[in-house]
């Protein structure tokens, strides 16, 4: 009995050396891998000793949970939208590529548009149409004949009719004067716009501050068809009838508006309406609001006058219609009584204008 003890307790006594020797190995072991690991996680190298490890570090588990669930996003939305996923990035690169190019080739003409140029090697045609500029007007020289120009009816019937419509009082000052538009009957409408047009050119002429209102002494007003006796009436008139003594005569033989007294009537000449006069060049708008503002001067009280200042803007009831040279419409006037001595001859010369107020006068 004591004999088997003995025996057992040397191999118990081995086994726990055994085993201790086992752990102190262990432990230097470990001892010695986590100095290894200490000097590479400082930059240190592993020498020649050391054995080769795998450093597993794995990541916390918040980050794999996010990871886990891009993947899953990306995967449906590979599921949802198939080959689109991978044409999308084909096609953004596409569209950047075609934006550069034409951002790189376009060019600044208006409104994006290219100008066109000719294929290589061929040569512009040029223009099918150009400008044609006209000589400047010698204002000295005999200005009075019609220009050429747009076709219009050389004779009405003789008789007028009212143009529809009325309207408000213009100007503040003096006495009211009322006025109708009227048209000679049997004219062409196409030649002069209609008579809804001339009517307003009459009516926006007449109410301009820079007309006979602007001076404060006079308003005027249009009346219609049914007004007993108007002051005055603007009357668009052929040629051949304002030829007619008891019309506008003929003393001068250039066609011309005037004003008769007699019936009330501010005749003004359908051809001069169409043609204009050779001072105001072809200025037909100028030209209108001129006629109208003159005779509608006769009917207020006015006279003929000459160019006072040369060089200075002409007087509206100077006889523009025939030129803005004193000495060429006084020797016009020598056949008209009622007109020859209202012009001088003392050769100055003025600029075409329309309007009896004006504000500035031309530089010199």
């Amino acid at each position: 009995m004591r004999k088997g003890t003995a025996r057992d307790g040397k191999r118990s006594s081995s086994a726990a050396s055994a085993s201790e020797g086992q752990e102190s190995s262990d432990a230097g072991q470990v001892a010695t891998a986590r100095k290894a690991d200490d000097r590479r996680g400082s930059g240190a190298r592993r020498t020649s000793g050391e054995p080769l490890r795998a450093s597993w570090r794995p990541a916390p588990s918040g980050e794999r949970d996010r990871g886990q669930r891009n993947r899953g996003r990306l995967a449906r939305f590979a599921r949802t939208y198939g080959w689109r996923v991978y044409a999308l990035p084909i096609l953004t690169v596409i569209t950047v590529l075609v934006a550069v190019d034409t951002a790189s080739t376009g060019d600044d003409t208006p409104g994006g548009q290219q100008a066109a140029t000719p294929a290589s090697g061929e040569q512009s045609p040029g223009p099918q149409a150009t400008e044609k500029r006209g000589a400047p007007v010698n204002l000295n020289i005999p200005t009075a004949k019609l220009p050429a120009g747009q076709d219009f009816t050389p004779a009405g019937k003789g008789s007028w009719h009212v143009v529809p419509g009325d309207g408000k009082k213009v100007g503040k000052g003096g006495e009211e004067f009322t006025y109708t538009v009227e048209v000679e009957d049997g004219l062409d409408p196409t030649s002069f716009g209609g008579e809804a047009t001339f009517a307003r050119m009459v009516d926006e002429t007449l109410a301009d501050k820079r007309s006979w209102i602007g001076g404060g002494q006079v308003s005027l007003r249009r009346v219609g068809p049914d007004h007993p006796d108007p002051s005055f009436r603007v009357s668009l008139t052929s040629l051949e009838t304002s030829k007619r003594p008891d019309v506008c005569g003929f003393s001068i033989p250039y066609p011309t508006s005037c004003w008769n007294s007699s019936s009330k009537r501010v005749v003004i000449n359908l051809g001069r309406w169409v043609r204009g006069a050779k001072a105001f060049a072809s200025d037909m708008i100028t030209y209108r609001q001129y006629a109208i503002n003159h005779e509608v001067g006769h009917a207020l009280g006015n006279n003929h006058v000459g160019c006072g200042n040369d060089g200075d803007f002409a007087p509206v009831m100077m006889q523009q219609t025939f030129g803005v040279a004193n000495n060429y419409v006084a020797k016009l006037n020598t056949v008209d009584p009622s007109n020859r001595d209202a012009v001088p001859r003392d050769g100055k010369t003025c600029k075409p204008n329309a309007w009896p107020v004006l504000d500035s006068r031309p530089a010199n």
